[in-house]
């Protein structure tokens, strides 16, 4: 199945949980926290100006790895595979 997000919307695929801290030591599913940060898999249309009726281009671009807010976005299942759609707004930078 394929998604396109609609108007100024982000999809994201969530980066995987830490099953091991820095020092080695293995964390329980119950001690991980989601990550906040992903890949973008795919955008909407822009931004629309209201003034020109056109559209403003994303910040952020296919193949970005960007961090969100901690309850940034709606988490879709699609194919077996858990994704995030959110608006560009709730995106705080790009991990380059």
């Amino acid at each position: 199945m394929k998604v396109r997000p609609l108007g100024d919307k982000v999809l994201i695929e969530r980066s995987e949980a830490q099953t091991q801290t820095d020092s080695g030591i293995f964390l329980p599913e119950s001690a991980k926290d989601k990550p906040k940060e992903g890949k973008v898999v795919a955008t909407g249309d822009g931004h629309l100006n209201h003034e020109t009726g056109s559209y403003l281009p994303f910040t952020v671009k296919k193949g970005d790895t960007v961090i969100f807010n901690s309850y940034a976005g709606t988490e879709v299942k699609i194919d077996g595979q858990e994704l995030l759609i959110m608006t560009e707004d709730d995106i705080l930078g790009i991990i380059d």
